[in-house]
């Protein structure tokens, strides 16, 4: 992409409205616009990154054996009627009439839908385990939005609903989904511990929510320290498995950790002091068995080996990729701006052509731009007119990885320069050892 040709509304002032790093980052690197409290347009740099991360929760939740489908924003009220949710759920449920005075609702999830779904077409116990999931905007009319993307009104979401014959079954399915999401986070580069958790108004007796520890998370979470070294279940775990993912899920589950919630005070003071980690966290998923709570009132049956009628046992699997961005940037930033995890930036590299119209700066950043994109990476060339100053905080601002800086004096001895982003190191290479650098994007 050259940025003469992209849409990318920098501020070089601080945002007033903006409490924490994230919000103060999304807003200057243009990743985001407010249009109303909670509710905010992706602009393009901000895209790029929801995409990636979405792409790689679908990668791992694909692994998984999870299902991909759309089902619609705006809901019956009939459906939330007959699960007995519709009055319980409160005023963060957006409900609405549309034009015939029917009763709507704009989702703030979809347990209620997906088992109509299953209820229609899923008879029989061979059909089963079953897992759909999509990636789906959501609205929740929070009282007090706040803190950007970490806490919006309107936010986009991974839901996953799984349907099991009984509860031996739906135990398997749900230690697949805790392991997917180990996973999926390391993936990302974050460290998320699984806490156990209230089950809210999704209901059910067994929750773990996945926390990344942040001085700026909402609330204040505890947990025993040795979980910040435990290895993440690797890309051959065996998800069929189910003593292989017991294991997984016995072993994220040995030692102490709990959500403000659920905190049980005298065993945590119980371990070594030295062991004790109380801190902020930031919820980036959050993992429901419910057992019968939805099939029930929704008739929701298969028939069984036996030739009987039996009660699909459910779970739900939420993750926020758009509070991802968020916590991503939560973890990884400095003066500058933002520092991306390589997998996920909005740009590979970024070609920085300090003098625009010189005939031998733009002769070698076209030919190491052309050269990035046929070897697949994502690549962005400051070809403006912007002072050199400018474009080095542009590029630092947004987090692009690797910097390529092509100047006229590094030219003149057949040298261009590259920067990691990540470290800030810089070295001086031939614009053939440069070429060479980049070789081929890893799959």
């Amino acid at each position: 992409m050259r940025l003469s040709r992209y849409f990318l509304p920098i501020l070089r002032d601080t945002p007033k409205e903006a409490e924490i790093v994230s919000h103060r980052l999304m807003l200057r690197a243009g990743m985001i616009r407010q249009q109303s409290a909670g509710i905010y347009s992706w602009l393009p740099l901000g895209l790029r990154v929801l995409n990636k991360i979405s792409a790689v929760v679908r990668e791992e939740q694909n692994r998984s054996g999870a299902v991909e489908i759309l089902m619609p924003t705006i809901q019956s009220a009939d459906l939330w009627r007959e699960s007995g949710r519709y009055d319980a759920y409160g005023k963060e449920m957006l409900r609405i009439k549309d034009r015939h005075e029917r009763d709507m609702l704009y989702g703030p999830t979809n347990e209620e839908m997906v088992t109509e779904i299953v209820r229609a077409y899923v008879k029989s116990y061979k059909d089963l385990p079953l897992n759909l999931y999509h990636i789906q905007w959501k609205f929740r009319d929070e009282v007090r939005p706040r803190f950007g993307v970490m806490r919006g009104r309107e936010f986009l979401m991974k839901d996953a609903y799984s349907f099991d014959l009984d509860k031996e079954a739906a135990r398997h399915t749900y230690n697949r989904m805790f392991t997917a999401y180990l996973r999926t986070f390391a993936r990302l580069g974050l460290k998320a511990i699984p806490m156990r958790a209230d089950t809210g108004p999704i209901g059910g007796d067994l929750s773990h929510e996945f926390i990344v520890l942040a001085s700026t998370g909402e609330s204040e979470v505890f947990c025993h320290k040795d979980y910040l070294d435990f290895e993440t279940p690797p890309a051959d775990t065996d998800f069929d498995s189910v003593e292989g993912l017991k294991g997984i899920v016995d072993k994220w589950t040995s030692l102490y950790a709990a959500t403000e919630e659920m905190h049980d005070k005298p065993a945590f003071d119980a371990l070594p002091a030295e062991k004790q980690v109380s801190a902020r966290g930031i919820e980036v998923g959050h993992i429901f068995y419910f057992g019968t709570k939805y099939s029930e009132p929704m008739g929701a049956s298969v028939t069984g080996p036996d030739g009987q009628q039996v009660l699909l046992h459910g779970g739900s699997y939420g993750i926020g990729p758009s509070r991802l961005v968020a916590a991503l940037i939560e973890a990884g930033h400095d003066e500058a701006g933002i520092v991306w995890p390589e997998e996920i930036a909005p740009f590979d590299v970024a070609v920085l052509n300090l003098k625009a119209g010189d005939a031998e700066t733009d002769g070698a950043s076209e030919r190491l731009y052309r050269h990035l994109l046929s070897k697949g990476y994502d690549a962005l060339y400051d070809d403006t007119d912007a002072r050199p100053g400018g474009k080095f905080a542009t590029a630092d601002l947004i987090g692009v990885p690797w910097q390529i800086i092509v100047g006229p004096k590094g030219l003149a001895e057949g040298k261009v320069e590259i920067k990691r982003r990540a470290g800030g190191e810089r070295e001086l290479v031939s614009l053939e050892a440069a070429l060479d650098r980049f070789k081929g994007k890893a799959a």
